[in-house]
């Protein structure tokens, strides 16, 4: 079937979808059509080629010219400019030393055959600066504001083309909110500045996305000083200024309006629109409700906008005067007329907008008024007349509408043709249905004049006439309810004044196929045996198939009639359908079968009710009909309520589906229909115990066939391949059609180009491949459904792309960043978009770790992966291992895949402090040494300069080790002295982590002796046990102090009884520091990895989460840093001074006291 068969029109532009279709084309001619254009306002990138779109079809194909600036543009004369081959596109060349000014104005194309010439609009060629414009030179003097006062920082961005765009930033982008925020003008608004707003550094930037760039202005200082207490007071308007102002916008076009105000506290915005309400799903508020926007506003949308801010101590308000303008948008433009000699025609073209436009017309590119006189056409304002018009009337006509917001320019040719009909459809084409089913017997033509067509039954048979048809516009007969009588021979004839032809089809009318025994709903005990019986009637000339299901899914027995189960069990509880089919149709029937335990005793049954009789049909209209009926015995069980189902015998024949629920007494109800349904209707009723076997199907009503109602959904544009656009969407159900030939229009153009659409018609489909299209492009896509009886509405367009294809270049001047002997940054120029050639996911940095500087060894080479979204031009590498070479390149990554690499990049991480010691071992001890062994780090992470040792008690002793030292034997040491040791490695960056160990040295056996007789003497037991009662009494006074509010000096006993293993070490000198308060915390001197809070100090860099890619196993601080990264708990180093401030150990204690 070709795609105009069942169009539901009958006019020239059927004439014109089969020029577009049809082998025949070849031989016929048509005048120009512009295909393609450039957009009217073309703003050039000076680092591109201007390439002017102008693409025509039309047979024979056409020639082209080109106008500049109302003058013929010799092309001939200019080195720099070409054409593409079989194409009007201009390609000028200005990357070798040309100038984009040089071409700057307005250019237009002529595409001219023999039939006429049809012309492209009016395309304003304007160039970008090849460098961003600047600010102009100013002091800039700090701003010195009142806590609570208003501030305006004003941003003057350069005048660029396009506009740039606007942020404001000091180290990072600037948080904006009800106080704080950006003005569509560009300035930075303070309704009210705090103490926190105080800054050095406030920065406007502007964007030029023409030439990727970003410009700032000088920095502006902010110093906010406090003055106590804060006066309130109520808001007044920063922006816009006075009570009322005016504002014009275009039809179509996005409506800002704009209110900012200033007061303390912060005032809150409220739009209203007097006399009306604010469009429903066009209206969005933005910048904390400061601004108004409105899309696709229309002239409705003229009128006063009033904004109100108000604060606790009161409110102001600013009215904006809106008013609508529109440029000229089409109400009916002008479509291409094919007529035969001697007919008439119109053309039309109708437009509005405010003001309204004028229209004026043309014909080849010329004033109309200064063309040559054809006297078949008539002009009468925004129509052409054509009467008995000739082969000469062949034309292509310009409407022109205009006014000051713009123009409408569109060609539409008149193209007059002479053909004799042709039937299209295969001859003796065979169709089969099933009886009292739509018939429809094709008879595609072509012919100009537009053929009539008639058709006949059998050999000599008369004319067809009468309500027994439908003749389609198209040539399309259907029979709208065919019987058994309707078989035969049809014959459709074409004819027009240049001759006639005819056709033959067969239909043949099938008896349907029908189940005259029905299984029935059984109840059966368990371990019984049950059989369903499914006897069928079919058309002899008709092979049927049989299959049984349990409950609508599991298939039991193919190609039987009956079905018999043995030993029945719980599982075997459902429902069985019997299915028939045949190549035309298909019935189903149902039956259920109930497992039941034997009853000792007989009871009253409960059970689902009898099925409803006597199904009857009235009030039959077009979208709505009476169903009633008789309700079956409840079984003892009130029926609940009814349920409705339909089987639509057309589409779905033997599928029901739920139609309505009703109430239990009621046997009445309205249905609502579907167009061109066969409806059955069957009921089934409702109570407790379950649901009922359905009724027998009422009378079958068949509806009037109508347009579709609706469009596919689901429709969306994906290529498959580099070269295609493969269009899907969601078929239609069967009901959905609303009538016969259900087909879908396809349309699609590229977006942004200024093409006309291109539509195919094509069958019931979900899919269509558009073949030939350039990589990854947007196209703007639509799917409309259609039947013989004509379109669906208007459907909406979604914009989709065609396939993409791999990068096809490497990110160039990779650059690496070392930010500390952990972290490095990378930077890298973002490859050109359309290199890309597909959606950009983002950069993808592969980097791996060449050799350890300190060990001199190549280890396997483990690459890693670090992906970054977007379109990111740099990003940190986390987690390197110091004093080591890596390697790295990046590559840009789309939906299809990653690009090539760029070339290796080698750099080295700088020395870093190394790991502990791997082990620290104290052996030999006597009465005054002891010898230390110890192991080299198990990561240098550099070159080992050093090992310290520092040991305590009193005096803390330090010593310094040399690298390739593994041992050291202490001597002069106190005998029976318990020593703690602090042993750590140095790179030249610093100390790394520390290893502690304790010993103690042997214990002199006279001494031992004397310690002994001393704690066995009375009177030190008796001095013991009287310190003791002082501590106790002491206790108790502290107690009872303290249950009367008095306070406990903890500090001063902290200061006295200092415990060296909490204080820490001044990291300059060796030194351990002393206690303070936490009102005298001293900052940390240069050096120290952790302050005092246990946050880790901002390094150099300012990046933010975001430039640390996806996949790296680790957290990170706000400020980049690694959570847990000085986290682990390190060994306290011992305090310094001239004697311990506690003993080491008891025997300590106890030579201490003697």
């Amino acid at each position: 079937i070709l795609p105009f068969e069942c169009k539901g029109y009958f006019n020239t532009s059927f004439l014109l979808l089969i020029l577009s279709f049809l082998p025949i084309k070849l031989m016929l001619s048509q005048p120009p059509t512009i295909t393609q254009q450039s957009p009217k306002d073309y703003i050039v990138d000076p680092r591109e080629n201007i390439v002017i779109q102008c693409e025509a079809k039309g047979k024979p194909p056409p020639s082209f010219s080109w106008t500049r600036n109302g003058t013929h543009f010799d092309i001939d004369k200019d080195a720099r400019v070409t054409v593409k081959p079989n194409s009007g596109t201009l390609v000028i060349n200005i990357m070798n030393g040309g100038k984009t000014e040089a071409y700057e104005g307005v250019y237009q194309c002529t595409a001219r055959n023999e039939r006429g010439a049809a012309i492209s609009n009016n395309i304003v060629i304007r160039p970008s600066s090849k460098r961003s414009p600047l600010w102009t030179k100013e002091k800039v003097e700090p701003k010195h504001v009142r806590e609570g006062d208003p501030l305006v920082l004003h941003c003057s961005p350069p005048v660029g083309l396009p506009p740039p765009i606007i942020f404001w930033m000091d180290n990072c982008k600037l948080p904006q909110n009800e106080r704080v925020s950006q003005g569509l003008n560009g300035d930075l608004y303070f309704s009210n500045v705090k103490p926190e707003d105080t800054r050095e550094d406030y920065i406007c930037y502007a964007r030029f996305n023409h030439t990727q760039t970003i410009q700032q202005k000088q920095p502006i200082s902010v110093k906010v000083f406090s003055t106590k207490p804060l006066t309130e007071r109520r808001p007044t308007l920063l922006t816009p200024v006075g009570s009322t102002s005016n504002k014009v916008e275009l039809r179509g076009n996005v409506l800002l309006l704009e209110c900012i105000a200033e007061g303390l506290p912060t005032p809150v915005i409220r739009w209203i629109k007097e006399g009306g309400e604010l469009p429903i799903n066009r209206t969005f508020f933005e910048n904390f409700k400061k601004t108004l926007k409105i899309i696709e506003v229309s002239e409705a949308d003229s009128g006063k906008y009033k904004c109100v801010a108000r604060n606790p101590l009161g409110s102001t308000h600013h009215t904006i005067t809106v008013t609508v303008k529109a440029a000229p948008y089409w109400i009916t433009a002008p479509r291409n007329l094919v007529l035969s000699p001697g007919e008439d025609g119109t053309l039309i073209c109708r437009a509005n907008g405010n003001p309204k436009p004028n229209i004026s017309w043309l014909t080849n590119g010329v004033p109309i008024a200064i063309a040559p006189e054809d006297p078949s056409r008539k002009v009468d304002g925004d129509t052409i007349i054509f009467s008995d018009v000739q082969e000469r009337s062949s034309a292509v006509y310009q409407c022109n509408a205009s006014n000051e917001y713009g123009y409408l320019l569109a060609n539409a040719f008149v193209n007059v043709l002479a053909e004799p009909p042709r039937i299209l459809t295969p001859a003796n084409k065979l169709y089969q249905v099933i009886a009292n089913n739509p018939a429809l017997l094709d008879c595609a033509f072509f012919g100009s004049p537009v053929p009539e067509i008639e058709w006949f039954k059998g050999v000599k048979g008369s004319i067809l006439r009468g309500d027994l048809y439908v003749f389609h516009d198209n040539g399309t007969l259907e029979i709208p309810v065919a019987q058994k009588d309707s078989t035969g021979t049809y014959t459709c004839v074409a004819r027009n004044k240049l001759g006639k032809v005819q056709n033959e089809v067969h239909l043949e009318v099938k008896d349907p196929t029908m189940i005259i025994k029905q299984p029935e709903y059984k109840i059966i005990q368990r371990g019984g045996q049950v059989s369903f019986e499914c006897t069928i009637k079919h058309d002899p000339t008709l092979i049927p198939t049989i299959m049984w299901l349990k409950d609508n899914g599991e298939l039991f027995i193919i190609h039987k009639d009956s079905l018999a189960i043995m030993n029945v069990t719980d599982k075997d509880d459902g429902t069985y359908t019997c299915v028939a089919n045949t190549t035309l149709d298909s019935v189903s029937a149902s039956a259920v079968l109930t497992v039941v335990a034997a009853t000792p005793t007989p009871a009253i049954i409960y059970d689902r009710p009898n099925p409803p009789f006597d199904l009857e049909l009235t009030d039959q209209l077009e979208r709505s009909i009476q169903l009633s009926w008789i309700p079956g015995y409840d079984n003892n069980s009130p029926i609940t309520n009814f349920v409705i189902e339909y089987e639509d015998g057309m589409h779905e024949p033997g599928v029901w589906h739920y139609q309505a629920e009703v109430r239990g007494t009621q046997t009445t109800v309205q249905l609502k229909l579907s167009p061109y349904v066969n409806y059955s209707f069957r009921v089934i009723a409702v109570n407790e115990i379950g649901r009922s076997q359905p009724s027998e199907a009422s009378e079958q009503y068949l509806t009037k066939a109508a347009k579709p109602d609706e469009n596919p959904s689901g429709v969306q544009g994906i290529g498959s391949e580099p070269d295609n656009l493969v269009i899907i969407w969601e078929p239609l159900k069967g009901f959905q059609s609303n009538g016969p030939g259900l087909q879908y229009k396809v349309s699609w153009r590229q977006k942004d180009v200024g093409d006309e659409w291109t539509s195919v018609i094509v069958a019931n489909v979900s899919k269509y491949i558009v073949s030939g299209t350039p990589t990854f492009v947007p196209y703007e896509i639509k799917v409309q459904a259609l039947n013989d009886l004509g379109y669906a509405p208007e459907p909406a367009e979604v914009i989709g792309h065609s396939g993409e294809d791999l990068p096809m270049v490497a990110p160039g001047n990779v650059q690496v960043h070392i930010v500390n002997s952990t972290l490095a940054k990378v930077h890298w120029d973002p490859v050109p978009l359309k290199t890309v050639r597909g959606h950009l996911q983002g950069y993808r940095i592969y980097y791996w770790k060449v050799q350890s500087l300190s060990k001199r060894r190549r280890r396997h080479v483990e690459k890693k992966i670090l992906t970054f979204s977007g379109n990111k031009t740099h990003g940190m590498l986390p987690g390197l291992e110091p004093y080591s070479s890596y390697k790295l390149n990046v590559r840009v990554v789309n939906g299809k895949g990653e690009g090539p690499a760029s070339p290796d990049k080698l750099f080295k991480t700088p020395e870093g402090v190394p790991s502990a010691p791997s082990f620290l071992k104290i052996t030999n001890p006597t009465l005054d040494s002891l010898t230390l062994e110890w192991g080299p780090p198990t990561h240098p992470n550099g070159v080992l300069i050093a090992y310290t040792l520092k040991f305590q008690p009193s005096p803390l002793v330090e010593i310094r080790i040399p690298a390739n030292e593994t041992s050291l034997i202490l001597s002069n040491l106190n005998y029976s002295t318990r020593y703690k040791f602090y042993f750590y490695a140095q790179t030249s960056v610093g100390a790394g982590s520390q290893i502690t160990e304790e010993a103690v040295t042997i214990m002199d056996e006279a001494m031992a002796s004397r310690q002994v007789d001393i704690a066995t003497q009375g009177w030190f037991i008796g001095l013991m046990c009287a310190v003791a009662l002082l501590i106790l009494i002491l206790l108790i006074v502290c107690f009872i102090r303290r249950n009367k509010g008095g306070k406990y000096p903890v500090k001063e006993k902290e200061d006295a009884h200092a415990d060296p293993e909490i204080q820490p070490m001044k990291e300059d000198d060796g030194t351990f520091g002393e206690y303070s308060d936490a009102e005298d915390h001293k900052p940390l001197k240069k050096g120290s990895r952790t302050p005092s809070d246990r946050t880790v100090k901002k390094e150099d860099s300012d990046d933010s989460l975001v430039d640390y890619g996806e996949g790296v196993n680790g957290q990170f601080n706000e400020d980049g840093s690694f959570i847990g990264q000085y986290s682990g708990k390190k060994e306290k180093e011992p305090a310094e001074g001239n004697e311990s401030s506690e003993a080491p150990s008891p025997v300590n204690a106890m030579n201490s006291f003697v």
